[in-house]
């Protein structure tokens, strides 16, 4: 399991070409699916009458190097590292989320188009990191639900509590959990095998289709909201955004606003 990819195994069942063909259904379901919700949820028409109200109320001109310079800071500061999180267990366990699933992305995509079978074997390293990012979304996802949940940690309610606000994390921590059972039992070769590999596509499956009432596009469209919020610091207006959580809010501050996440 942490030296060969559970997928060229898997081709003897199945042509690379079908695994091939579901990736790329699962990548037009992303965008489909964020464009869906940005649409209907109008977050995009938003964002770009805020950015022009913004710059019509400027009250100094953001020349191209700050404008460098506020991209940078958006992308290590609230997007690599996470700032936006006062609250550092939450923090860290959104960055090992993050993280690991971008790695057990790659990893996936990689092993599937370009080593696709045992006649092309992928280097070690390979399942290796697919592991670990696994490891790390289940560590992240798990630590979130059952400990750091603001309905769970805060208000008492039973961490088996399901909302539509929760359809990301737990689509996705399932999904990752089941390809880890998956790719084990293969390896092994029990006879449960197949039953798990039905499991992991179908959770697969739905953490991208129900991307329109999840989370998942927001990952896209905290970062624009990050960069806006900073340029219209910089030009000396005010961002009717949400506020990034790094500054302390009391009882009274507009900005405190229940929020699950």
């Amino acid at each position: 399991m942490l030296t060969s990819s559970p997928f060229a195994e898997l081709s003897a069942s199945f042509s690379p070409a079908v695994m091939q063909t579901y990736i790329v259904i699962m990548i037009l379901l992303v965008a489909g699916g964020t464009l869906f919700d940005i649409i209907h949820k109008k977050s995009a028409k938003y964002f770009f009458q805020n950015w022009r109200n913004s710059k019509k109320k400027a009250k100094q001109d953001v020349g191209g190097g700050e404008m460098i310079s506020i991209a940078v800071k958006t992308a290590v500061i609230d997007v690599a590292t996470s700032a936006e999180f006062c609250n550092q267990k939450r923090r860290l366990a959104h960055l090992l989320t993050m993280y690991g699933f971008l790695i057990y992305v790659i990893t996936t995509c990689i092993m599937v188009f370009q080593y696709p079978t045992p006649s092309t074997p992928a280097p070690a390293i390979l399942p290796q990191l697919w592991t670990i990012g696994a490891l790390m979304v289940c560590l992240g996802g798990y630590w979130f639900w059952f400990f750091i949940r603001v309905d769970v940690f805060a208000e008492g309610h039973s961490p088996f509590r399901f909302v539509q606000a929760d359809i990301f994390i737990v689509s996705l921590t399932l999904s990752v959990t089941l390809g880890l059972i998956w790719a084990y039992t293969q390896s092994k070769g029990y006879s449960c095998k197949d039953i798990m590999l039905g499991l992991y596509l179908l959770t697969t499956t739905f953490l991208f289709v129900s991307i329109p009432w999840s989370k998942f596009s927001h990952m896209f469209f905290k970062p624009a909201a990050a960069f806006e919020k900073r340029v219209s610091e910089a030009n000396g207006t005010r961002s009717n955004l949400p506020v990034p959580d790094d500054k302390p809010k009391t009882l009274g501050d507009p900005r405190r606003q229940p929020n699950n996440y």
